[in-house]
């Protein structure tokens, strides 16, 4: 049957590649992968305010302090459950990260069980009131069907890469009902370099998706909200951005913190328990952490700016501004800790989401705070807005998304030059500082990340050691002697001959000059072992090491080939230059074609 239908497959891109022109073909996809990104977003926020509903409508106000307390705890437990009893041994990660890895180092393929597993895992995390969001999870998801509808049509890197963006722009721009949010977010993330045919598949994508996504769901995110902006108001919005910019910084360092905490509890139930006992508690002192918390951020856009405090324990107190503030305050960072929290626990999401909800409660806390001194009156919800959009541009290094998803989804369109100045200047703190966002910082650090700052230590970054291995090489052991293996060594092709034991562990080698001298007379040494006269390399190179590692060997002694051992110094084969020069060619061909 699979051949069939394979047999079939092969056929139809036979005629299709005689008929229709890749690019066009291409399009036709981005319409299809829009179509499916929208139907995915659509069908991810309706589970999950499902789920958010259901549980909270029937459960009567004043026991939902207590709910709070297990709500969170069991939404990452049945997500963790999720993915070990129903995916089993297959991969299941989450975040923006693995799909930049997914385009560095595997092709641009995401597993099929993507597309569904991140709508109901996330679903399940947030709709329970995990503190994280849902735009990762829809990215990924959407990614996933780009890939693979690629593979299913038998196309290249550069067309399934291509594909990829256009499935993460059709699930942010369906989240959000913002398709040309989602088409700057797959450029800056995904494709930080791109031609200008890259925007028609995006935009196509993009737009298709939020088409369906409003069709089947059209509640917007927020209701509009901002008005005209101030001249005067100006030195304040530099002032945000310059708190927000170190605010993202803060943010990114614990999240490296908070990684490594939960990195040293190997049990996943563990974590589990950990992660959500300890959101539950939090969620049960500030209870706009529950969920994504947008219906905060709407509050004070609709000018509640006492709603924060008005549902928590401290509700007695919301008529004092300066309570207010330092609750908004306190609710800002705990957000920090409960979506860290929420993801490193085992719950699906994002901090996409949390970082426009940071943002927009450091708004309001100085917009409001600023307020109460009489000095001056600064329109709050105006902050809210750019505080959101300063926040996304430097936790994610994506001044542009920021920029657009803030102006599109709140309306924010008159506050164009404000959310100009905050979000560069929010971006060119952090990027001052941290030279990557929480998105390639790992990548980074493993070698992983495809840059185009740093070309050559990119490509090579790129290549697989096992890919440029040579094993043509006629093996000696140490009892042999010339004489006895005379015939081998004349008729090899290769002028070094490793020597071995008889477990295989490499002793040394000896170049074909030598041996020739020997046989021929030149040299002493036709009846003594290959033990006495093997020579040491000038170094090996381990099967773990990176192909960075291997250059610098060969430049440090110039030399043009090694010997590669694994852990326990067995010979595996010899690594040259040529075979890594062929391979960088072949792979900078490659990325050529990943930019057209």
């Amino acid at each position: 049957m699979k051949v069939s239908i394979k047999k079939k497959l092969d056929e139809l891109n036979r005629w299709r590649m005689q008929k229709i022109s890749n690019r066009n073909f291409l399009i036709i996809l981005a319409f299809l992968v829009g179509i499916i990104g929208g139907l995915a977003a659509a069908l991810l926020k309706g589970l999950t305010h499902f789920i958010a509903a259901t549980l909270q409508n029937d459960i009567e106000w004043h026991y939902k302090y207590s709910f709070y307390l297990i709500l969170p705890l069991l939404g990452i437990l049945l997500s963790v459950l999720y993915v070990r009893k129903f995916l089993k041994k297959r991969k299941f990660e989450h975040g923006i990260t693995p799909i930049i890895y997914a385009i560095s180092r595997k092709s641009s393929r995401i597993e099929p069980h993507n597309v569904y597993s991140q709508i109901v895992t996330s679903a399940i995390t947030v709709g329970f009131g995990g503190s994280c969001g849902l735009e990762a999870p829809i990215a990924y998801s959407g990614s996933s069907i780009g890939s693979n509808v690629g593979r299913f049509f038998g196309l290249q890197y550069k067309e399934i890469t291509m594909l990829l963006a256009c499935g993460a722009a059709a699930g942010i721009a369906g989240a959000f009902n913002s398709p040309i949010a989602g088409m700057i977010f797959a450029i800056e993330i995904l494709l930080p370099e791109f031609s200008i045919p890259a925007f028609i598949p995006l935009l196509i994508s993009a737009a298709l998706a939020s088409v369906v996504s409003r069709l089947l769901y059209s509640e917007p995110l927020f209701h509009t909200a901002s008005t005209e902006w101030e001249v005067g108001a100006l030195i304040f919005y530099i002032l945000l951005a310059v708190i927000v910019g170190l605010y993202t910084v803060y943010f990114a360092k614990i999240s490296t913190s908070v990684k490594s905490w939960f990195a040293k509890i190997h049990n996943p139930y563990h974590k589990v328990w950990f992660s959500g006992i300890s959101l539950g508690l939090m969620i049960f002192i500030f209870p706009a952490l529950y969920g994504e918390g947008y219906l905060a951020i709407q509050q004070m856009l609709d000018g509640q700016f006492d709603a924060i405090v008005k549902n928590s324990l401290f509700a007695d107190y919301r008529h004092m501004a300066g309570v207010v503030v330092c609750y908004t305050v306190l609710t800002l960072f705990a957000k920090s800790f409960a979506s860290l929290f929420t993801l490193n626990g085992g719950g699906n999401g994002g901090v996409f989401g949390p970082s426009l909800v940071m943002g927009g409660l450091l708004g309001f806390a100085f917009a409001y705070g600023i307020n109460q001194t009489g000095v001056v009156m600064l329109n709050v919800p105006n902050f809210v807005v750019a505080g959101m959009a300063g926040a996304l541009a430097g936790i994610m290094h994506a001044p542009l998304t920021g920029l657009f998803l803030i102006a599109e989804i709140t309306g924010g369109y008159t506050l164009m030059v404000p959310l100009m100045l905050v979000t560069s200047i929010s971006y060119l703190i952090n990027r001052s500082i941290l030279k990557h966002s929480i998105y390639t910082k790992v990548l980074a650090d493993s070698g992983d990340l495809l840059s185009y700052e740093d070309k050559d230590r990119t490509v090579l970054s790129m290549m697989k050691l096992r890919y440029v291995l040579e094993t043509n090489f006629v093996i000696l052991r140490l009892h042999e002697t010339p004489l006895d293996r005379k015939s081998d060594i004349i008729h090899s092709k290769r002028n070094i001959f490793p020597i071995v034991d008889d477990s295989g562990k490499l002793l040394g080698t000896i170049y074909s000059e030598r041996l020739f001298a020997i046989l021929l007379g030149e040299e002493e040494g036709a009846d003594k072992t290959f033990e006495q006269l093997a020579q040491k390399p000038n170094d090996v190179v381990r099967d773990k090491e990176n192909m960075e590692v291997v250059m610098t060997k060969m430049n440090k002694d110039d030399v043009w080939i090694l010997p590669v051992v694994d852990e326990d110094d067995r010979y595996l084969g010899f690594i040259s230059k040529s075979s890594v020069f062929n391979k960088y060619r072949a792979l900078l061909v490659r990325q050529g074609h990943y930019l057209e």
